[in-house]
């Protein structure tokens, strides 16, 4: 539901501009607007996950954007639009990085990379139910349905969660806290071990350490894998966003029907949805260098095709839903590849601020796109430089198996914490 939220808008954009008399380059901002706040809530709120747990993190952000989207709902005006969303990204940005960082500390070490990618996907697939919600609830109950829809949910989930979420085992041991809850949950995953007496500790490469956790990505023999992270969530995401938030509008320019571009536009997300689900085979196989290497080649070649106009609707839907396994799918690995990268003091932050310095080219890319528009670029033409980011996170991996970074998810060393 984080992924439906965050990508909604694009799916209404035409509706929205018509009922609310917002121009095409007025939208570039409104669709940046969620990015922006998520940029902060995955940062800041990645950074309190560390300090205070993955659990008490992830329910207060779900009902937060839970409400920040019923608000979206009942907006009237283009620049109440732009504040309840970026307020809202704030609850959103929390989610991926503490999902991630909670399913890595809760999954074994043979199957982590996979099990973090498909619960990336729950993003990709939210994202591209959206489209399909849309589709639906647009000709019968306008576009405001779309976000009482998507806050409806959460709300649900956040439910659920205080229920049965639990809080991550190693940040418990981390801290030195609630060691009977330890021992509960252990005998949950392991209903033969005998806690009674135990003292529980971790690795020494997830051993607490002083100082301020984001200074911390920079240091210990991170700070290139750090900067390289940053650079290929930044270039993914700028794509990402620039393709869900103006997909929609260029079909319908294009003369298609509205509910007919919005599912051509879900194809991102589609091929997302299916891209996570069999990427991780091929990272556990071959690793991550070789397989985001491989995405962004291809995600390239597919993206300067979406712009030609001579392409027929079928073609233009599958090289969308290639784009989207490459680009979207491809964001999944990245955001495993971080998790395996940091170790658990870290991982939520690390995750976090991978993910926030993206949300700066997702926030680029859309406005950046309104404004070549503007300019009087043609689709092709703004298809054609979108096909760039791809080959700078191909060129990225490179640098990141030049520079010795490790690259295959057995590297990564942090297990459950030991008795």
């Amino acid at each position: 539901m984080d992924g439906f939220d965050v990508q909604s808008l694009g799916y209404v954009a035409p509706a929205l501009s018509n009922e609310l008399h917002i121009s095409r380059t007025q939208l570039g901002p409104v669709l940046s607007a969620a990015p922006l706040g998520v940029l902060l809530g995955s940062i800041f709120f990645s950074m309190l996950a560390d300090k205070i747990g993955r659990r008490p993190v992830l329910i207060a952000s779900t009902i937060f954007y839970a409400l920040l989207t019923w608000m979206t709902a009942r907006a009237t005006s283009l620049e109440e639009l732009r504040i309840v969303r970026v307020i809202g990204g704030l609850g959103m940005g929390a989610i991926m990085p503490n999902a991630m960082a909670l399913v890595s500390e809760y999954s074994p070490q043979r199957s982590r990379v996979t099990i973090m990618m498909v619960v990336a996907n729950g993003f990709t697939a939210g994202a591209a139910l959206g489209g399909f919600v849309a589709a639906w609830l647009l000709p019968r109950f306008g576009w405001r349905s779309v976000f009482y829809f998507g806050a409806a949910v959460p709300m649900v989930i956040a439910i659920l969660m205080i229920v049965l979420l639990p809080e991550s085992l190693q940040f418990l041991v981390l801290q030195g806290r609630r060691a009977l809850q330890v021992g509960r949950w252990l005998k949950r995953i392991v209903p033969s071990i005998d806690v009674t007496g135990a003292e529980f500790v971790l690795p020494a490469a997830d051993r607490k350490k002083g100082g301020i956790t984001f200074i911390r990505l920079l240091y210990d023999g991170r700070a290139a894998g750090t900067l390289l992270l940053w650079t290929v969530n930044f270039m993914n995401l700028l794509n990402l966003y620039f393709l869900q938030g103006w997909l929609t509008t260029v079909v319908t320019d294009a003369g298609y029907p509205q509910p007919t571009a919005a599912m051509v536009a879900s194809m991102v997300q589609v091929g997302g949805t299916v891209g996570a689900f069999t990427l991780g085979w091929f990272v556990n196989k071959w690793g991550f260098v070789p397989v985001l290497t491989t995405l962004g080649v291809l995600g390239s070649i597919n993206i300067a095709a979406i712009g030609q106009s001579w392409i027929p609707l079928a073609m233009l839907t599958t090289v969308v839903f290639i784009a989207g396994v490459c680009v979207t799918g491809g964001q999944a690995a990245i955001n495993a590849l971080s998790a395996t990268f940091y170790p658990t003091e870290l991982r939520s932050t690390g995750i976090g601020a991978g993910l926030g310095v993206g949300r700066l080219g997702a926030i680029i890319g859309p406005t950046l796109a309104s404004v070549l528009l503007g300019l009087g670029w043609s689709a092709r033409d703004l298809f054609y430089a979108a096909a760039v980011p791809p080959l700078i996170v191909a060129a990225a991996m490179l640098v990141w198996r030049y520079v010795g970074m490790p690259g295959a998810p057995v590297d990564s060393k942090a297990e459950v914490a030991a008795h």
